[in-house]
């Protein structure tokens, strides 16, 4: 899969050339500190980050959003290709952001459109792989965790239906991975959802 960033005709051409370097660039260093910290993302095949190109592995599958029930694809799809409820998805997710959390990186955009789970090979089982880098960045702050979560529990609001349960399973999975560092990020989970609700209100 290759994924281009066009050039922005409102930018000057010489700052233009340097966000985008600096953008396709910061990208592949993001997947690659995810990949040797054990998260499930694809994996690289090339950089041109001069040219706004890299080039991904391409994920045989279908976005979570999808499987369940949040939005179409065009792509030929069966029932049967996947035999994982969505209590084990939950799981997946909750424990693929805890390794990405762990390894001090921010998602930036956490949806279910952002996330995939790999078609299973015939002697394996679905894999669920996290996508879509391009707002990602380091950081060991307990506060961009919770932020990153609270955007997940916002998709999860808008897009899915009755999703309470099925976040809950998100972070029942997260909380084990997390070990002695959920407790922080927990707290200020809370902080920001106080925060996301006194916004509402206000308008």
């Amino acid at each position: 899969l290759l994924k281009y960033r066009f050039h922005k005709q409102y930018r000057h051409p010489i700052l233009d050339a340097s966000l985008t370097k600096a953008r396709v660039a910061g990208e592949a260093r993001t997947l690659m500190k995810c990949l040797r910290s054990g998260v499930s993302v694809p994996g690289i095949r090339m950089v041109d980050a001069a040219q706004g190109i890299l080039g991904i592995e391409w994920i045989d599958g279908k976005s979570v959003r999808f499987l369940l029930g949040g939005g179409e694809e065009d792509e030929d799809f069966e029932e049967g290709d996947y035999d994982e409820d969505e209590d084990e998805v939950m799981q997946m997710i909750g424990n693929e952001i805890a390794k990405m959390h762990l390894s001090d990186t921010i998602h930036g955009d956490l949806t279910t459109s952002n996330m995939m789970l790999r078609r299973p090979s015939s002697e394996g089982k679905a894999k669920l792989v996290l996508i879509d880098f391009g707002l990602a960045y380091t950081s060991t702050l307990v506060e961009d965790k919770a932020v990153d979560l609270y955007v997940l529990e916002r998709a999860f609001a808008s897009t899915h239906p009755d999703s309470e349960p099925l976040f809950a399973s998100v972070l029942q999975a997260y909380e084990q991975k997390m070990g002695k560092e959920w407790r922080a990020v927990s707290k200020r989970l809370d902080e920001v959802r106080l925060r996301g609700r006194k916004r509402s209100m206000v308008g």
